[in-house]
């Protein structure tokens, strides 16, 4: 999924870069928006807003990337956030529903649960990006649920 981790992985493959460097000539620089939680500002609806950061930042894409093994652990610094807690919460409700699914998978319910296999495609973004898409994609999940 798409995480502080995630990000950093694509941004430092060098193909990511071959990429760039293929659509560009001569001197040119790239920068990142971004809207890292400790740093960024939020608007008048909470939501964190994107500041342009420099190639310097590549660095940090290159130090991050790699440390994507602590996602989930207590030494992950990104754990805590209230958009992690509930992604980890998703994750368990889905996996939950899921298995009652299978576990009461029939030819009158199979429409139903490939239907709600397939809610988390939905969910793509990050910060209040991803917030839209888990919003718009619950009732579609909550009435699942109750038909099952």
């Amino acid at each position: 999924y798409k995480d502080e981790y995630e990000v950093a992985r694509l941004h430092s493959d060098p193909a990511f870069n071959q990429k760039i460097g293929a659509m560009f000539e001569g001197d040119y620089q790239v920068h990142y928006h971004l809207a890292p939680p400790l740093l960024a500002k939020r608007n008048e609806r909470g939501e964190l807003q994107k500041r342009k950061f420099g190639p310097a930042i590549a660095w940090g894409f290159r130090l991050l990337a790699p440390l994507k093994v602590l996602r989930g652990t207590v030494l992950d610094p990104f754990g805590a956030s209230d958009e992690r807690r509930q992604e980890r919460a998703l994750i368990g409700s889905y996996q939950n529903t899921l298995a009652t699914y299978l576990e009461k998978l029939d030819s009158t319910n199979a429409a139903d649960a490939l239907a709600f296999a397939k809610l988390p495609e939905q969910i793509r973004g990050f910060g209040h990006v991803k917030a839209r898409h888990i919003a718009a994609v619950r009732g579609q999940w909550v009435g699942l649920r109750g038909q099952l």
